[in-house]
């Protein structure tokens, strides 16, 4: 099956950034891996280009086969212990006040990587504690003591990604179950009501609009405060097979109706993705609480 051609809105003008091999290189030198490179993200170009980078931990290789996903699940990597102390290194190096960081799902470790992330927060937060550290975690298998690990080590910012509604689960992350991300929010707001949650979702998987709208009434039942949305973008002919292009103005109106529900921020528009533009989204709420 031929991938469907892009529409006009999601073609991005190509630039190589000023910083971008600054960025690359320090990445290298660091033996750091980002998810901006792993998931073909379209917007890498722009956020290097800022010095701008999300980190992602734990190993290159996931241990789940979500169908969406460009990350490779080859055979695991052993956990690097100098992670911790060369990722916040590099945040200092960037000059980032806002860092992003997430993981592969390790669904080989006792703690799913929990140990491993409240490392590198308290190596970031040790650097200089005025850091934003938000972090984007898998799952945990549910294990509310490894998310209580997460949480101890007060990441600014929770975010866990819903990435579709219930139906498409079996197919689209088959390891996965809709209730225990769910549970992932709501737990972390149960563990410490004063770490803001965070979630996102894609659209253009063969969603139902009133399912997308059920998800965001789900979210805020269990008090979720920020909202990503965007478009699906297939990486290649073997993954899950995109379905539409959502347009601009749809994106739009599904933020009408979030806001409406009571979501704190809301960023919705075809190239957004869970990180994009996530110090703005922060700083803006926290003016709205003013």
């Amino acid at each position: 099956m031929e991938i469907k051609r892009k529409p006009e809105w999601l073609r991005i003008e190509k630039r190589a950034g000023e910083n971008l091999g600054y960025v690359t290189n320090l990445l290298s030198d660091l033996s750091l891996n980002t998810v901006c490179h792993a998931a073909n993200c379209p917007n890498r170009l722009e956020c290097y280009s800022k010095r701008t980078a999300t980190f992602m931990i734990l190993g290159k290789e996931c241990t789940r086969n979500c169908r969406f996903c460009n990350v490779t699940n080859n055979p695991v990597e052993k956990v690097d212990p100098e992670e911790p102390k060369n990722l916040a290194e590099a945040t200092i190096k960037l000059g980032l006040k806002h860092v992003v960081i997430t993981s592969v799902t390790r669904d080989d470790l006792k703690d799913g990587g929990a140990s491993h992330f409240a490392k590198v927060i308290n190596a970031v937060k040790e650097k200089d504690p005025n850091i934003i550290v938000e972090v984007l975690i898998p799952d945990l298998q549910g294990d509310i003591e490894a998310l209580k690990t997460v949480i101890d080590a007060k990441p600014d910012v929770l975010n866990h990604n819903i990435e579709t509604v219930p139906r498409l689960y079996k197919d689209v992350r088959p390891q996965a179950i809709y209730q225990r991300s769910l549970d992932v929010l709501e737990n972390s707001k149960k563990l410490n009501p004063n770490i803001p949650t965070k979630t996102g979702i894609m659209l253009g998987l063969g969603e139902e609009y009133d399912e997308v709208i059920q998800v965001f009434k789900d979210l805020r039942d269990i008090d979720c405060d920020f909202l990503t949305v965007g478009q699906y973008l297939q990486p290649s002919k073997k993954h899950y097979p995109l379905k539409e292009y959502i347009r601009p103005e749809m994106f739009e109106k599904y933020k009408e109706e979030a806001l409406s529900l009571g979501f704190k921020f809301v960023a919705s528009s075809p190239l957004v993705r869970s990180s994009y533009k996530a110090a703005d989204m922060l700083e803006s709420s926290k003016k709205q609480s003013i």
